[in-house]
């Protein structure tokens, strides 16, 4: 026969199974909440659509446990920057008001080069608030992570140890060290500082070849661009390349010469092709065509820096274009997704000049080169020597006798 409970006993088991039960779901309403609200963000649109519900979403995203952080992070892989933004906010918001963070997580999270590299430098970051030892110990396994954010902590960290062993005269330990630095170094800055310490002892750098800057071209022009109609009007080159042809310029006849820069910047100014009085030539089109021999088909980065209208064809279809004047130029202004056939692949750029004349206003030139998405320079199969001696056609001229390669 059963024993029966006392009527307490069974009322206190009643009570604790539904308090379990209780407590149960509001887990899951929670871990709802945050998926839901990280969902919300994510969905945010561009000028402000989705603004009012992501700042409510932040919100209630923002009272979440510290142990919350993976997921948010890991949402973050995919997302606009805008919606980057509202979630980091929110990391911030935790992290700020929590004593204990899931290190161990974290540390995972660090170590998945499959992760968002802002997410996984976020990270990193919030293990150097809390555990500045830890993350130290971190920092050399990162000389070549594919997110450059991390990579740039070792890279740092190296030149520090060559700056202290120059220092100390042990300049074969430095120049080993600077090379380091140089070689895992993706960050502008970081690689002018390592190139210049190894040149200050005495050591050659080849930055066009560390960038991957494409040195050698063919050139022709210039044709019209008055009123900036260049931009948008149809010229020879846009339909074929034939450097036999001669075809009717802005001036009288053009046709294609060699031009080969030796700036160590990959610095192609159309203005030493096609020298003008005072600062040059203004409203005016040119155009400037290499090839570039790719040992595989793979998926790789064109990155351009121009102040100039431009439109850059692959293979003879249109890439991009950009029909805007002198507003700055960088390294790696513009990023453009291209996918590389395997052996040989054309390069055209149409670069117009418009008709300011304020000395800011004199450039006429871009600079490109070739990388993968973390900007380490991938190389053609035929890549010549860097040259040490560029075009300069105010002093002199000469027409191709092959085809340019890079």
């Amino acid at each position: 026969m059963p024993t029966l409970l006392p009527a307490a006993t069974f009322l206190g088991m009643k009570s604790l199974a539904v308090g379990l039960l209780a407590l149960k779901f509001c887990f899951a309403g929670h871990a709802a909440s945050i998926s839901d609200s990280i969902d919300t963000i994510r969905s945010v649109g561009a000028e402000g659509k989705g603004n009012a519900a992501a700042s409510k979403a932040w919100k209630s995203l923002s009272q979440a446990e510290a142990s919350a952080l993976p997921q948010i992070l890991q949402s973050m892989k995919g997302t606009s920057p805008l919606a980057a933004n509202w979630l980091r906010a929110s990391v911030d918001t935790i992290a700020g008001r929590s004593k204990n963070l899931p290190e161990k997580e974290l540390l995972s999270f660090i170590a998945d080069p499959q992760q968002d590299p802002r997410a996984r430098r976020l990270a990193f970051e919030l293990i150097q608030k809390f555990n500045p030892n830890r993350a130290d110990k971190l920092i050399p396994g990162l000389i070549n992570d594919p997110s450059v954010e991390l990579r740039r902590e070792a890279v740092a960290q190296v030149i520090e140890e060559g700056n202290r062993q120059k220092d100390a005269k042990q300049n074969e330990a430095a120049i080993k060290s600077y090379h380091k630095a140089l070689n895992a170094a993706r960050d502008i800055n970081q690689i002018q500082t390592s190139t210049t310490a190894l040149r200050q002892l005495n050591e050659k750098v080849d930055l066009p070849s560390h960038f991957g800057f494409l040195m050698h071209w063919n050139v022709i022009g210039p044709f019209d661009n008055t009123k900036r109609s260049g931009f948008d009007k149809f010229y020879p080159p846009e339909k074929t390349i034939d450097f036999s042809a001669v075809y009717e310029g802005k001036n009288g006849k053009v046709e294609w010469s060699e031009f080969i820069t030796a700036n160590e910047y990959g610095m192609v100014d159309i203005n030493k092709a096609y020298p003008g009085p005072g600062d040059g030539l203004k409203e005016v089109t040119a155009y400037a065509y290499t090839e570039y021999k790719a040992p595989e088909a793979r998926e790789v980065e064109l990155r351009l820096g121009c102040k100039n209208a431009w439109k850059i064809w692959h293979n003879g279809q249109l890439v991009f274009g950009r029909d805007e004047y002198h507003r700055g130029m960088r390294i790696d202004q513009y990023q453009l997704n291209l996918k590389l056939a395997k052996g040989q692949n054309t390069l055209l750029i149409k670069l117009c000049q418009n008709e300011q004349t304020q000395p800011w206003t004199k450039e006429w030139q871009f600079q490109l080169r070739i990388c993968d998405s973390t900007g380490t320079a991938i190389h053609a199969a035929n890549r010549p020597t860097t040259p040490t001696t560029g075009t300069d056609n105010s002093k002199s001229t000469s027409k191709p006798t092959r085809r340019p390669r890079n």
